[in-house]
């Protein structure tokens, strides 16, 4: 099921670049009347956006074992697609530079999948690995700060490359579980996108990968109320987070 959604994200990450590249080819020999073609001399852009997003995390596992053999092993076996809305500030530099302020809202799920690498005895005589699970639901507020290298704008299309960092904090920590992650991260994230200039407003389809920087397991568990979960946080050193995010901004 992973692998499916992140295979989807691929073919359409790859589809719409296609979808970027193949006009400004076709009409290499052809100009066109342009649609708003002043928008980029304003200081100032504003917009909205919304989109999809697939959230991960990258666990270190470090073989804990306790007093009874048991050794938990972790892992996020699944993506569950999300979304994400936010607002889109722009302040233009140079012809080919701008800087972009994005506060967004993440809402998305993480699946997490624990297995004792101790066989046990069934009911039936059969040696198993026990397993637990958990669902993490994540609502991440970022505020990522970007730069943008736009290309020479032809006919009504204009392709970027952007890179930047985003503060993240997430509004929805839930204690005694599993794992506890911290509510801050900061991500450090790189995509592509395409201007599309429409008669009365801008679409832009962006791609972005989203690395976290930060580690983000709290090993400091005072919450926990069953001490049986502790080995849940002991076995795992550290966890980083990934997103991948297919945006669709208006202006």
């Amino acid at each position: 099921m992973k692998h499916t959604y992140l295979n989807i994200l691929v073919v359409f990450a790859t589809l719409a670049a296609m979808l970027f590249l193949s006009p400004l080819s076709i009409e290499a020999q052809t100009r066109k009347v342009m649609n708003r073609p002043y928008i980029d001399q304003r200081q100032f852009h504003y917009g909205f956006l919304a989109g999809m997003q697939l959230q991960d995390l990258e666990l270190t596992q470090n073989g804990y074992t306790d007093d009874e053999g048991n050794q938990w092993f972790a892992d996020n076996p699944n993506y569950e697609p999300g979304f994400c809305v936010g607002i889109l500030g722009e302040l233009r530099l140079t012809e080919h530079l701008a800087v972009r302020c994005i506060p967004t809202m993440h809402f998305g799920t993480k699946n997490f999948q624990f297995r004792n690498m101790k066989p046990t005895e069934n009911e039936e005589g059969h040696l198993i690995n026990e397993k637990d699970y958990q669902s993490m639901k994540s609502t991440y507020f970022t505020i990522p700060i970007d730069i943008k290298f736009s290309a020479q704008r032809f006919n009504n299309y204009r392709p970027y490359m952007m890179v930047g960092v985003a503060p993240a904090l997430d509004l929805t920590v839930k204690h005694s579980q599993n794992l506890l992650l911290n509510r801050f991260d900061c991500y450090l994230e790189a995509g592509f996108g395409c201007d599309f200039y429409a008669p009365w407003f801008k679409f832009i389809p962006e791609v972005k990968f989203c690395y976290g920087l930060c580690n983000i397991i709290n090993k400091n568990r005072t919450d926990l109320t069953d001490s049986n979960k502790l080995i849940f946080t002991e076995s795992v050193d550290k966890g980083r987070s990934k997103m991948i995010v297919f945006t669709f901004y208006f202006e």
